[in-house]
């Protein structure tokens, strides 16, 4: 192949990955035809069959979920553990299928399933213990790989998309799961084992993992606190630097010998860059061979093809062949934010030292490594906080030592100590002098974060900081620039955040977010300066609250309404206490967890020109109703514009507060997630609702929204937070509150197109 192909071929597989994306009709036929035009130019057909490999992944990526039909259903599954993550009371599986059926008929087949993440609850009551590479069979009930769409949140649905999992679920207990057969562990299995018995439980152990195995779940929650909060997350997972240390050891070793061997040649013999290569690959295989260990050993190995002076490619050239390379053999990479943050490194790296001659002696090499850290700090930050929404501002001074003693002291010590475990005395020495430096840099990280902590900006402030610094970037690391220049810019570029303001709601204007929380509820009310929480979501038998995600950074809440203690509506209760809330409401007699004022009709409020009144329940005692039926009811207006939220009261109760509203109503957050005791027919009528959103879980058990109520408000704008995602309205601006759905269902399973969706689900003892 010609070095001129690189850039083609990357771009063939970036076409092809597009293709298979966005699955035009048409597409098998118009790649046969594309084929027999370019029949017998081997070029062209070369470059056909790298977008062919490369679209085909992502069809098969989108057209192997769970089946319709299957969710919630009991199916028998075999297959052999990829993955054995313990979480306290309950283990994540990630299982690869290899055969599937479900337990009743007839059904739709489930056999095309590949990948499975499943839970697995009171994990320690099963016997025998799970291994990675154990084959089992389960009883299992899966869902399709779906998850929340809330705005500025972690996309769990693309998640699970690009990690090639097609559906998760739960195994059931009864039948219990069986052991089919027991594999040999693998060599990191064994070198996990293997550390257990030689080191105690402490930061030594837990870091010599990570970076030498890649074991990156060994590591505790407070290391992941503090290497997230000082930027250095890169250093302890198996990377382009660590596999980029054993190929350069391997390379030193082998040439080496070979000045030994053969002194009067040793410069011209290759055998030490096939060695460098064939450590590269094996210590990738030991780490595991997952994505990242992929793409580090597939830039490691361009990179000693490029530094062999071979035939080799100029920088840029074997930029873009690593890019098309990774891209061909994982082309869902695509959708990882590693890779980008590995190749965006590696052009900055490129751009800095083109052209620049290599630094001789201690000062020139230490002045290099400053200068690359300052000019790469910026732009990684940027990156950072597009893929992940935070700023770590303490990184480029902590990567300023860590750096240097991870990769020349810490991975050489961890590493020569396994060479040396046959000899357990300098072994032993090796990973004791690595365990002095691993603590030093966990102290020197812990204090870092607590000098300059993690920040996380505000959603309106990401992509203008995000330019700004590659801007700044740009400005430093682009040679030609004029000093006064770089200075200048940098001095504009660093007023930015001064002068950002946030879009803020006009006095008089209402902002309502139903958020996606799954089988609850939460209701985000906003006024000029005031803030209103009406229901905090579910808490799910795995303690995770939705409402603790919702929010990167702590909020302020003027007033926060529990309708009642439900735990889909009062579960998000205790994740407030990372918030500021100046005052909690629910009805007399529940219990949310927290002190409250008593909700009861007849209290009201004004803020910034928008009105608050609670029309249920009445004053005293309201034992006499159910929990449901004491549900605080809301009514919101905006100028002539109304909301609704009537929390779970059944249709008995709507008709004591009914007449009090105002018709028509803008906008109707159904009562009991679409329950068929809510939301009766003298609701409907009467306040004639011109939207009406369902706040339910997709494919949840109950069969919400009902058929009924559905029927009942066919002709009107209906949304579906299962569907649609959070959905946004503005009200009081005098023109139409039209939804701003998170989803855009046209392109999404189960869409019906345009942006009104109406959406339909009946009840399970109907199907």
């Amino acid at each position: 192949m010609r070095m001129g192909w690189a850039l083609p071929l990357a771009v063939a597989a970036l076409l092809g990955i597009a293709a298979g994306w966005l699955a035009p009709a048409g597409l098998p036929e118009a790649g046969l035809l594309a084929g027999l035009l370019a029949w017998r130019r081997w070029r062209w057909m070369a470059l056909l069959l790298v977008a062919s490999l490369s679209a085909w992944p992502v069809l098969q990526a989108a057209t192997s979920d769970l089946p319709q039909g299957l969710s919630r259903e009991e199916l028998q599954l075999e297959g052999r553990l990829l993955q054995v993550v313990p979480q306290g009371e309950l283990t994540r599986l990630l299982v690869r299928v290899e055969a599937c059926q479900p337990q009743a008929a007839p059904r739709p087949s489930c056999e095309r399933l590949r990948r499975v993440r499943l839970t697995l609850f009171d994990a320690e009551s099963s016997a025998p213990e799970m291994q990675v590479g154990d084959r089992w069979r389960f009883t299992v009930r899966l869902r399709p790989p779906t998850g929340f769409a809330n705005p500025h949140t972690f996309d769990y649905a693309a998640w699970l998309w690009r990690e090639r999992i097609d559906a998760t679920g739960y195994v059931r207990r009864d039948p219990e799961p069986i052991l089919l057969s027991s594999s040999l562990p693998l060599p990191a299995q064994r070198g996990l084992v293997y550390l257990d018995r030689r080191l105690e439980e402490g930061v030594a152990r837990r870091w010599l993992a990570a970076l030498t195995l890649g074991a990156g779940e060994r590591l505790s929650e407070d290391d992941w606190e503090r290497l997230n909060g000082t930027g250095t997350t890169h250093l302890v997972v198996i990377s382009g630097l660590h596999v980029g240390l054993v190929a350069a050891f391997a390379l030193l070793l082998g040439r080496g010998m070979a000045r030994l061997v053969v002194p009067g040649r040793w410069r011209l013999v290759t055998w030490p860059w096939w060695l460098a290569g064939a450590a590269a690959v094996g210590y990738a295989l030991l780490a595991g061979f997952a994505p990242p260990a992929q793409r580090a050993m597939l830039m490691t190995l361009v990179g000693l093809w490029v530094a062999s002076g071979r035939h080799a490619p100029g920088p840029w050239q074997a930029w873009w062949l690593a890019l098309g390379a990774v891209l061909l053999l994982d082309p869902l990479s695509l959708w990882r934010p590693g890779l980008w943050l590995s190749f965006v490194a590696v052009a900055l790296l490129i751009v800095i030292w083109q052209g620049r001659q290599r630094p001789r002696g201690l000062r020139g090499w230490l002045w290099a490594l400053v200068r690359t850290q300052l000019l790469l700090a910026p732009l990684m930050a940027a990156a950072v906080l597009i893929a992940f929404d935070r700023l770590a501002p303490a990184a480029p001074l902590v990567n300023l030592l860590a750096v240097p003693l991870v990769s020349t002291l810490m991975v050489p010590l961890g590493l020569l100590g396994w060479l040396l475990a046959w000899m357990p005395p300098l072994s032993g020495l090796c990973w004791w002098l690595f365990g002095i430096l691993a603590e030093a840099l966990h102290g020197l990280l812990g204090v870092a974060m607590a000098w300059l902590p993690l920040w996380s900006p505000a959603p309106w402030q990401r992509w203008p900081l995000a330019l700004a610094l590659v801007l700044l970037a740009a400005c430093w690391a682009l040679p030609g620039l004029a000093l006064r220049l770089r200075i200048t810019a940098s001095m504009l570029l660093g007023l930015l955040p001064l002068v950002l303001m946030p879009t803020a709601v006009p006095p008089g204007q209402l902002e309502v977010r139903v958020h996606d929380v799954g089988q609850g509820q939460l209701v985000d009310l906003r006024t000029a300066r005031h803030r209103l929480l009406y229901d905090t979501g579910p808490r799910f038998r795995s303690g995770y609250m939705p409402l603790s995600d919702l929010w990167p950074r702590p909020q302020h809440f003027h007033r926060v309404i529990v309708s009642h203690d439900d735990i889909d509506h009062a579960g998000g209760v205790p994740a407030l206490a990372e918030h500021r809330v100046d005052a909690f409401m629910a009805p007399r007699g529940e219990d949310i967890g927290v002190p409250f004022e008593h909700c009861q009709a007849g209290q009201s409020w004004r803020w910034d020109d928008v009105r608050f009144s609670l029309l249920w329940p009445p004053p005293g005692d309201n034992a006499a109703w159910s929990s449901n039926d004491r549900s605080c009811v809301l009514l919101v207006e905006a100028g002539e514009q109304r909301v609704l939220i009537t929390g779970d009261v059944g249709r008995q109760v709507e008709r004591f507060f009914v007449l009090d509203v105002e018709a028509p109503l803008t906008l109707l957050v159904a009562g009991h997630h679409g329950s068929h005791t809510s939301t009766g027919p003298q609701l409907v009528e009467l306040l004639d609702p011109r939207q009406v959103v369902f706040s339910a879980g997709r494919d949840n058990p109950h069969g919400h929204p009902s058929d009924e109520v559905v029927r009942r408000l066919r002709g009107r704008c209906l949304w579906n937070t299962a569907l649609d995602g959070a959905v946004t309205w503005r009200l009081g601006a005098g023109s139409y509150a039209a939804g701003d759905a998170m989803r855009n269902l046209v392109g999404w399973r189960g869409g019906v197109g345009g942006r009104c969706h109406g959406v339909e689900s009946a009840p399970l003892d109907a199907r």
